[in-house]
């Protein structure tokens, strides 16, 4: 299909808990086809379908040479052990800010043909798979940051030049911080 355009932060698909995908035809074909062309760009680690204005319930992910998609994710497991580090989004261009999430996680879904899959990662692979979901549940990255960060990373958004439309959009390559390659 095609690589869609990214929505940014401010639009209410960003904020929305995601419907369920209930039909497994061409459409949802065509929505996955688009994830997967979507996140196939350097610098894309994951793109929810909410981060290309769809409010259903699917992401794709593409990590240290692991491609793949999810539809009606949801976390089965994280592990007790955290992991630190810089987390950025697709969604909120340029910008990166640290992010406690789990070291390991589980997410457990189903495929374009309604069979059960089960993805698990460790490290950036875990980030990524605890970000989408995040996605399609409403939640951004920058909703987990500590109440000092957060300020500071707010200050930010209302000043980038892509916030509300006020001027250019962000370089085709979307830079993110090294430690995280925009899991959306």
């Amino acid at each position: 299909m095609s690589k869609r355009p990214i929505v940014y932060f401010g639009d209410p698909v960003l904020v929305t808990p995601t419907a369920p995908i209930t039909s497994f035809g061409r459409h949802t074909e065509a929505l996955i086809r688009d994830l997967l062309d979507t996140v196939d760009d350097p610098g894309h680690a994951g793109v929810a379908a909410t981060q290309i204005g769809v409010g259903l319930r699917a992401f794709s992910y593409n990590v240290e040479g692991r491609v793949g998609y999810v539809i009606n994710p949801e976390i089965a497991e994280l592990s007790d052990e955290v992991q630190d580090g810089e987390e950025g989004c697709l969604s909120v261009p340029e910008l990166g800010f640290p992010t406690r999430r789990a070291l390991r996680a589980t997410v457990t879904g189903v495929d374009l043909r309604n069979e059960p899959v089960t993805v698990r990662g460790e490290g950036l692979m875990a980030r990524c798979l605890q970000h989408e979901v995040d996605h399609l549940d409403g939640v951004l990255y920058l909703d987990r940051l500590d109440r000092d960060t957060r300020r500071t990373a707010m200050r930010a958004v209302r000043q980038a030049p892509w916030f509300l439309n006020r001027g250019t959009p962000p370089p085709a390559a979307q830079r993110l911080p090294s430690g995280f390659g925009g899991a959306s």
